[in-house]
């Protein structure tokens, strides 16, 4: 058995001998059902020298053993023009109560050979999915097939810096995009100026929606409305958390000894972060005002009392 990763294009550079698959060059075998082979035939992977005494090949993952077989685009020679078009696409929606279905049927409709979909935030470092997607569309792109990466529209695919570190990758691979919809719909050369249009947009609406939140805020509290979690503090807590602290007792102690009493945490210990913040609420409550000076009345700083040359002074 092989373990090299290219031997399948060493494979699929000429077409299979068996008469019961004949598939052409650049695809994987199949079976009589119709099916992707799970390996390459004896008969084929044998036309290769190195691969003449290894008993089987198997057919990579990136060809999707078990699948509907399908003709994919056949090889030119190392240096020519590319031949054929793939297209891959690519569906994500931001959290897991979203659907997909209509990014699907779009995609669906345009003619993709394979879709990767995920639900995930744009904010993730990673998506394995759209990961997948790249590299997919490297490998058919290496074996001089033009290929284009179809999404719906550009906000699926990320913002700011993760989306122009993808428009780089593309660019450095030769590898199209297509928009099915929004601002830039159609289809566009990675070597074009639309990616750093799209960093820019991106970039532009995160803040935008940021702004937009905080606007939310701010407003809502205008009206005496509460922002944020709903408080877990109560009078015992708030007097028996500062008697404890000045005891010496730490933030995480003082959680443990504290006990919510309503709320769906009813019964639960608040969290340290909870405790310091009740006490910097509570010490910004009980912090006495400082004293006021009558105008014309001279008050001394304490370096002043100390200074021998202000001793004679009488303080006010």
């Amino acid at each position: 058995m092989s373990s090299d990763d290219q031997d399948y294009q060493r494979v699929e550079a000429q077409a299979c001998p068996m008469s019961t698959c004949a598939v052409p060059a650049g695809s994987p075998c199949r079976t009589t059902n119709g099916k992707v082979a799970v390996q390459y035939h004896t008969a084929r992977f044998r036309l290769v020298p190195r691969l003449a005494k290894v008993l089987n090949v198997p057919t990579p993952a990136v060809r999707w053993p078990g699948s509907v077989w399908s003709e994919l685009p056949r090889p030119v020679e190392l240096g020519g023009e590319p031949v054929g078009h793939v297209r891959i696409g690519y569906a994500r929606a931001s959290t897991t109560r979203q659907s997909l279905d209509s990014q699907l049927d779009a995609l669906s409709g345009a003619g993709v050979i394979r879709v990767f979909s995920e639900k995930i935030s744009t904010r993730a470092t990673r998506r394995p999915e759209l990961e997948a997607a790249v590299k997919l569309a490297r490998e058919i792109r290496s074996s001089a097939v033009r290929v284009t990466l179809v999404v719906h529209e550009h906000k699926r695919l990320g913002r700011g810096i993760e989306l122009a570190a993808l428009a780089e990758e593309l660019k450095a691979n030769d590898i199209g995009l297509e928009f099915l919809a929004g601002e830039l719909q159609g289809s566009h050369d990675p070597s074009g100026v639309v990616f750093t249009v799209l960093a820019a947009l991106s970039g532009m609406e995160r803040e935008y929606i940021r702004d937009r939140t905080l606007e939310g805020h701010e407003s809502a509290r205008k009206r005496g409305k509460t922002i944020g979690g709903a408080s877990v503090t109560d009078q015992d807590m708030l007097s028996m958390a500062p008697h404890l602290r000045e005891q010496g007792v730490s933030l995480r102690d003082v959680a443990k000894r504290l006990v919510i009493t309503t709320g769906k945490k009813k019964g639960q210990h608040p969290s340290p972060a909870t405790v310091l913040r009740m006490l910097r609420e509570y010490g910004e409550q009980t912090a006495a005002p400082e004293p006021t000076v009558p105008d014309g009345v001279y008050q001394p700083t304490v370096q002043a009392r100390n200074d021998p040359s202000e001793q004679g002074r009488r303080w006010s």
